[in-house]
């Protein structure tokens, strides 16, 4: 793999909606911007020793935020679904 995984994938979602995706293979990651779905599709199958069957990216913007008169912008953040075939699984708790 020319690209080091822990580059791609920053970190697990942990959520109470992204939890309800991992009973149908769905898991939630942070991923790093400017990598396509094969680098992530990649980055998965290497780190977790799982098949992927499909991925999905979510770019989400930055938002305006304010704190008195002064008003600053907050990055945007990038997370990708993967769904894994079936009989393959992740184990989040060894993660944390």
């Amino acid at each position: 793999m020319t690209v080091e995984a822990r580059e791609v994938i920053r970190r697990p979602i942990l959520t109470e909606k992204s939890m309800r995706g991992t009973e149908a293979g769905k898991y939630t990651f942070e991923v790093a911007p400017g990598y396509n779905k094969l680098a992530i599709k990649a980055a998965v199958e290497h780190l977790f020793n799982v098949r992927v069957a499909k991925v999905n990216v979510i770019n989400i913007p930055g938002q305006q935020k304010r704190r008195g008169p002064h008003y600053y912008r907050v990055a945007g953040r990038r997370k990708a679904i993967v769904t894994l075939r079936p009989g393959d699984k992740i184990d989040l708790e060894s993660l944390t």
